[in-house]
């Protein structure tokens, strides 16, 4: 069929969907991103796109460390939720019905209802203009056991995942 050219913009879809928690000085923080992904293998290393702006933005240029949660459709009104309000004005813990569960290698606090945590580290900050690049290396990850098959491998099939559409902002 026909191709109408479209204005540059964040075309790729689908995105994933991410909620960075953050400790910070006052509480821990969670903000959702769609900017993210996987970008290297050995080490294993993953970017995130954060707003200068961003309240969380400070909170995770000072830790140096965050974690990668993702979340499953039952989490859905929490990440939505976590993505328009801001920590500064809100608990997005206790708002979203999220329970805080200590990291194993760093300081930031997992996400408990998320089926599979990601923990990371800050190696470098990369300005690239409305949104700064965090690259960061895992530095171990945990996932749910009510979400591998028998032998211990992911089961897709045994959560919803969901993503996030940039072209018309759903998810």
């Amino acid at each position: 069929g026909m191709k109408r050219e479209i204005n540059p913009g964040t075309v790729m879809v689908p995105c994933p969907v991410v909620l960075l928690s953050v400790d910070g000085p006052d509480r821990p923080n969670i903000i959702t991103l769609s900017w993210a992904a996987n970008v290297c293998s050995k080490p294993p290393t993953m970017v995130v796109g954060i707003r200068p702006e961003r309240h969380s933005y400070d909170l995770v240029k000072n830790a140096g460390e965050f974690v990668l949660n993702i979340p499953s459709v039952e989490q859905l009104e929490g990440t939505v939720f976590a993505g328009s309000k801001s920590g500064q004005d809100f608990d997005k813990f206790s708002e979203c019905g999220f329970t805080p569960e200590p990291a194993s290698k760093i300081k930031a606090p997992m996400i408990r209802e998320c089926p599979i945590n990601i923990e990371c580290k800050t190696r470098q900050i990369v300005p690239l203009g409305a949104h700064d690049l965090f690259i960061a290396e895992v530095v171990t990850a945990h996932i749910d056991e009510s979400v591998l098959d028998e032998k211990g491998r992911f089961d897709a099939s045994k959560t919803t995942l969901f993503t996030y559409l940039p072209l018309n902002g759903q998810y």
